[in-house]
């Protein structure tokens, strides 16, 4: 055996010589040098451990894991993890962040929820002190977008603000004030921050949820409840699973464990996405339905259910509108009115018909006719007969004899279509495969589907929704542990809703607005989309069914939007039909204000931009659907620079226009819609003040208010209890939640995950629908004119972006949350650092593109430089780029949006009932037009074509535009 320790021409052993190297490095880190004459001052060291002279190098290690404090806090991002992080500080600089990890077990046979949280948290403390933090008040001094600023003091930025609100409310054009702020429950105090200042000043205050596309529509049209998820830990409690369009392992980091773990518990998981995803290959069986198609899966699926009778019948005549009668000659629900029945209910023509086992003809109690509004808990639709599900027959109306069907018989013919061979040439999914997976999800005794994103981004994402939702209806996979559909897309839902309402929106007169529609009005859409269209937004608007503002004047005229608040958002470069936006909203607004730490995209095209405190910085609370705890923000060290809380800003903003329109002298103004006065004089007074208790100066502080929330939500403060939860409480370790207010659809119980639709499932209280019921059939005018009362499976718009080849899609992605993260040198190290485009091998090695190469992706509207990587898990026929990279991350400042064009679907602009609205009628984030992007078409080429033209600068000449 060779001595490895042998000498070099110096006397000093190999071994000896790397220990010298070592400290040397330690040493030339000090600042300290070694000798001379090299290696000659070392000892050689025989017993590291026992004897060793070098020891100094161990307090430089044990100094730099040490630190002065630790605070609870977490991260403000639309992530729904809400995952709680301790957060150290020495020398006053924030150092690191670790998982909490101590949230409290609430169920011994569920996994420890411990820890939470992810590789993007792991690494927020760049943010605290990177470049791109916003330090100090800007003022923008070249074009919007140029990057040309002046830096300028508080009082000047508030100020210059402050006077221009006060000319547009003195002028009447509060409604052209909008305030943009996604998600409350990642930060609530800082969401109601600027919604409470909005709000006084009679501004508008937009949606997200369904700007966002996260919206899943099917649910308020199914379900007449927005969303309702059990949280992730009944994951485990599933026998059968089905990952649909949800990429777990990426975009539920913290949760992805109880998907994991369910498969060691003997769960079968099964993952339905267009791409071998990072989620697929951990399922036991994965389907790659054609992207669009999932309607048609879910229905061939259905029909497979029904035809073979593995449908749950006694759900299906109790929980659903199956029963129920349908006119043959009008497509309209037969009415109790109509058959001389429900006499005595409050709106006969609202109470709905059934048939029971005798033939005779019966009201369906739980209708909306026999109810006090949407919501009425003191109803019940048990039956108190055995209705039939299958009905074709004739009856005597008040107009005459009428041909009528049930529900169940339309769902069955529209069900007759999906052969399997249709489904099989429609979605490519083979025929005994998905015919297979149909019968084992209604044979298992608790299944669910995770159902995401990936579905929602397409026009018929109702449609999608719809029939996903009819396998857990049919198989009756509702209400109880283990079942449902599970649908997680951002943290969308509050559990401290009231708290956060009535802090958000105090004089409780608020002016919401669909904010795709309130986006494409103003970006031009009705001069930019088909007629038919064209024509239903208008009447939408002019019926009152979904607002625009600023509202039409008495004389006619419409103003255009002024003044933009964005906070805790980047509006400007998620939105779609992003060159619109550039092109023709940006330009109507006068002032944009960002509140932000960092330069993001809408703060590079905004003209203020006021420097916000970061998530380590500030006191809030951060809630999620994932989870049913409630955990704080804690301000680890003061706000950087200048910089100072959401609440903190506005709080000043409020005072400095109370201040100057006292100088002004100006009078309050009456508000045009509701039955109040804007008065700017008191505007801060009234921004501070506790408007529950009347206490002046109560909520001066952001602690303040987010105890405010805890006091004021049932879910925190019970009303049948003593126990509450306080502020302080959350510091000292995560709370689970006590009670579910009513905007849940279950209880909160000890020792269980949360699990929905137990109100209605089992207390038999009446489903938040027209009909009172899981309702898969609507007789509005407009899906009976499109082809829509049941769900059915449609082709999309054609031509979407223009007629080319690839078909474009951008999900959610593994190394930011939305664009958080997305600059940031950690995360960019782990990928390639720049936007990349990911094509199939097949439609790369067709355009000549090997990885690595620099592309465009283009269509009629834009072009964007991009880095092209070969993805082999990807499908052919589709241009795929995870979403969110920044503007200026693109060499032409387009961005993964500048291809989107604005278009919206029709149906989701409705009001139903048409006259009164109770189940589908606009509310933020409940009911509204969804911002959808994935029926958009592409092309990929390299960056050099014909002649040396750039394939922006031919797209720009194929569009028609000059320089």
């Amino acid at each position: 055996m060779s001595d490895h320790n042998e000498l070099t021409d110096g006397g000093i052993g190999r071994r000896d010589f790397v220990k010298g190297l070592g400290v040397a490095s330690l040493l030339g880190a000090t600042g300290l040098s070694v000798a001379d004459d090299g290696m000659s001052g070392l000892q050689t060291v025989d017993d590291p451990i026992g004897d060793y002279p070098y020891r100094e190098w161990e307090d430089l290690y044990r100094e730099e894991w040490d630190w002065d404090s630790v605070a609870r806090s977490t991260h403000s991002v639309n992530c729904t993890g809400s995952c709680s992080w301790n957060v150290f500080v020495k020398d006053g600089q924030v150092w690191r962040e670790e998982q909490a990890g101590d949230y409290p077990t609430f169920d011994d046979s569920l996994p420890d929820p411990n820890p939470r949280g992810c590789q993007k948290g792991a690494c927020y403390t760049d943010y605290v002190n990177a470049d791109q933090r916003v330090l100090h008040p800007l003022r923008r001094t070249g074009e919007r977008g140029s990057g040309q600023w002046e830096r300028i003091s508080w009082d000047e930025a508030l100020t210059e603000i402050a006077d221009h609100v006060i000319d547009e409310v003195q002028a009447g054009r509060y409604d052209a004030i909008s305030g943009f702020t996604p998600i409350p429950a990642m930060s609530p105090v800082s969401f109601a921050s600027g919604s409470r200042l909005i709000n006084l000043l009679g501004g508008v205050s937009h949606s997200f949820y369904d700007w966002y596309s996260d919206l899943p529509p099917g649910q308020p049209i199914t379900w007449g409840t927005q969303t309702d998820n059990a949280e992730s830990a009944d994951w485990h409690n599933a026998d059968y699973i089905i990952a649909w369009g949800s990429n777990i392992n990426v975009t539920r980091i913290p949760d992805a464990k109880y998907f994991l773990d369910a498969g060691y518990e003997g769960a079968k998981r099964v993952g339905i996405f267009t791409d071998y995803s990072q989620t697929a290959i951990h399922t036991d069986e994965w389907l790659a339905p054609n992207g669009g198609t999932d309607t048609a899966l879910a229905l061939g699926m259905a029909r497979t259910i029904v035809d073979e009778g593995l449908y749950d019948e006694a759900h299906l005549e109790e929980q659903t509108d199956m029963p129920l009668l349908v006119r043959e000659d009008t497509g309209k629900f037969l009415r109790a009115s109509e058959v001389g029945l429900a006499a005595d209910a409050s709106d006969p023509e609202k109470v709905f018909v059934m048939v029971d086992a005798d033939g005779t003809l019966r009201p369906a109690p739980g209708s909306l006719g026999e109810r006090d509004g949407q919501h009425d808990a003191s109803a019940s639709i048990e039956l108190d007969f055995d209705p039939q599900l299958s009905v074709e027959q004739t009856v005597d109306t008040d107009g005459g004899s009428v041909e009528v069907r049930s529900v169940w018989a339309n769902l069955q013919d529209e069900l007759a279509q999906y052969t399997p061979e249709f489904v099989h040439e429609e979605t490519g999914v083979g025929e005994s495969t998905y015919q297979r997976i149909a019968r084992e999800f209604a044979d298992a005794d608790a299944a669910k589907i995770i159902h995401g994103k990936g579905v929602n981004d397409w026009y018929h994402n109702d449609l999608g929704n719809r029939a996903i939702q009819l396998l857990v209806t049919l198989t009756g996979n509702l209400g109880d542990p283990g079942t449902g559909v599970d649908h997680y897309v951002g943290q969308e839902k509050i559990w401290t809703f009231h708290g956060w309402q009535v802090l958000s929106f105090p004089t409780g007169s608020v002016r919401g607005v669909p904010t795709t529609l309130w986006t494409y009005f103003h970006a031009g859409i009705l001069n930019n989309t088909d007629p038919d269209t064209a024509e239903k937004i208008r009447e939408s608007i002019d019926r009152g069914w979904m607002p625009v503002y600023p509202s039409e004047r008495e004389d006619g005229f419409r103003p255009d939007p002024s003044t933009m608040f964005v906070w805790r958002g980047n509006y400007f470069n998620q939105a779609k039909g992003n060159v619109a936006v550039e092109e023709q909203l940006w330009p109507k607004l006068d002032l944009v204000v960002d509140i932000n730490f960092r330069m993001d995209s809408t703060a590079l095209y905004s003209d203020i931009v006021l420097p916000a405190a970061s998530h380590y910085e500030k006191y809030d609370l951060s809630e999620t659907d994932m989870h049913t705890y409630v955990h704080p923000f804690t301000p680890a060290v003061e706000p950087l620079g200048e910089a100072k809380t959401d609440w903190a800003i506005f709080r000043d903003l409020a005072a400095t226009i109370q201040e100057r329109a006292r100088e002004r002298g100006v009078d309050p103004v009456e508000d045009r819609k509701f039955d109040r006065t804007i008065d700017l004089t008191a505007v801060y007074d009234d921004y501070v003040r506790d408007w529950e208790t009347g206490e002046e100066g109560a909520l001066a502080e952001d602690r303040a208010a987010a105890e405010f929330i805890l006091d004021h939500s049932e879910e925190t403060n019970p009303s049948d209890s003593d126990e509450r939860i306080t502020f302080e409480d959350t510091v000292e370790q995560p709370q689970r939640l006590l009670e579910a207010g009513d905007h849940w659809t279950s209880d909160i119980k000890e020792g269980e995950a949360y699990v929905p639709w137990q109100s209605y499932v089992h207390d038999k209280e009446p489903w938040p629908t027209f009909t009172g019921r899981q309702q898969y059939y609507i007789d509005h005018d407009w899906f009976l004119e499109l082809g829509e009362a049941l769900p059915t499976h449609k082709e999309p718009p054609e031509l979407v972006g223009g007629d080319y080849p690839l078909s474009y899609n951008t999900p959610h992605g593994r190394w930011s949350i939305h664009s958080t993260w997305r600059d940031d040198p950690k995360m960019l190290r782990l990928q390639r650092g720049e936007p990349v485009v990911y094509l199939n091998p097949e439609d790369a090695a067709e355009r000549g593109i090997e990885d690595g190469d620099t592309v465009e992706v283009y269509n009629d509207l834009a072009s964007i430089e991009v880095q092209a990587k070969i993805y082999p898990s990807g499908e052919p026929g589709t241009a795929r780029q995870f979403f969110a990279w920044e503007k200026f991350q693109y060499p032409d400042r387009n961005n993964f949006n500048s291809l989107v064009p604005t278009y919206m679907k029709p149906t989701q602009l409705v009001q139903y009932p048409e006259d009164t609205g109770e189940h589908l009628h606009f509310f933020p984030n409940y009911w509204g037009p969804t911002g959808v992007n994935s029926d958009v078409n592409v092309d990929v080429r390299p960056v050099d074509v014909a002649d040396g033209e750039s394939a922006a600068d031919q797209t720009r000449s194929d569009r028609g535009d000059s320089e």
